[in-house]
């Protein structure tokens, strides 16, 4: 088990680094001057290559890019450019709403996707099963932020019952809660769904119709149980899924969380705030699926030996 944590461990740090210098290049890559944004249009190009030399931007690439790993190693994210504090605190002040916001849409994703789709496997093949199927499959295939606008439309503009963003009560959680919600809660359904009919046929459920229990008690005491299995794995790798989605959902609705932050400072050509919000978004999605991935091998052996 030992050596297995540790080829995880080494893979996770691999995605890291992988995630950190790819977004290093793509930021230097867009033609776009983050010295001239500061100082505006008014500024002598004097001025403007003395901020670039100031900011490390006249160094060739690899220059730069040594640097960057050199001060990651020590845990040094840089300033922001706009707001001059540590990006890394600009970062972790924004974490909290982030992780509210995925643990809120997680549990909205398990509740109503596990009830739909043991309600779609238990009328299969009727009128119920095919409207939650075909629910389902909109949710996963419709964009978040398309999702995000309608629910806008309808319940903030058109009925008025819900705030359309921001943040300050719990009505304010349920619309960007619900939208990220929705391509998990569609797996869930589907999975709950897909488990359970496979359950159902199996030779212990039928001995304990046979024994005279009711369909109540055979359905959630034992074939859930089992039906819920998979579903255990596909929650923890959906999870980093939810922090990475939650981007788009936060500039939608106006959240303040990491995703907005970021978005705001690719916009501002703030280097190091995006360079730090990814890095924090590509770490929790490295967790999650590296718990998972323990908790497997921990579950089945044979995951281990598989992976050598």
């Amino acid at each position: 088990m030992g050596a297995y944590l540790a080829r995880r461990l080494m893979f996770s740090v691999f995605i890291l680094w992988g995630a950190v210098s790819i977004i290093f290049v793509v930021l230097r890559l867009v033609p776009s001057d983050p010295a001239r944004l500061i100082l505006g249009s008014d500024a002598t190009e004097a001025e403007v290559d003395a901020l670039r030399d100031e900011m490390g931007l006249n160094d060739p690439l690899f220059a730069q890019y040594g640097t960057y790993l050199g001060d990651l190693l020590r845990l040094d994210f840089g300033d922001s450019y706009r707001q001059q504090r540590d990006s890394f605190e600009l970062v972790i002040e924004r974490l909290p709403a982030t992780l509210e916001l995925a643990l809120v849409a997680m549990v909205i994703a398990l509740v109503i996707g596990i009830l739909l789709g043991v309600l779609a496997a238990l009328r299969v093949n009727r009128l119920t099963d095919r409207i939650i199927s075909v629910g389902s499959l909109l949710a996963q295939s419709l964009p978040s932020f398309w999702i995000g606008i309608v629910f806008i439309l309808i319940f903030a503009r058109g009925l008025g019952v819900l705030p359309s963003g921001g943040t300050g009560s719990p009505a304010h959680m349920v619309l960007p809660a619900i939208t990220l919600a929705m391509p998990m809660l569609a797996i869930l359904i589907r999975m709950t769904r897909s488990g359970l009919l496979e359950v159902i046929h199996e030779g212990y459920i039928q001995t304990a119709r046979a024994k005279g229990l009711s369909e109540r008690v055979v359905i959630f005491p034992h074939a859930i149980r089992n039906a819920l299995i998979p579903i255990v794995t596909i929650v923890g790798l959906q999870f980093g899924g939810l922090l990475a989605g939650s981007v788009i959902v936060e500039m939608v609705f106006s959240w303040p969380g990491i995703g907005r932050l970021l978005i705001e400072s690719i916009g501002q050509r703030d280097y190091n705030v995006v360079q730090a919000s990814v890095l924090v978004i590509a770490a929790g999605f490295v967790f999650a699926n590296l718990v998972v991935d323990v908790l497997y091998g921990y579950l089945d052996p044979r995951v281990r030996l598989v992976s050598r």
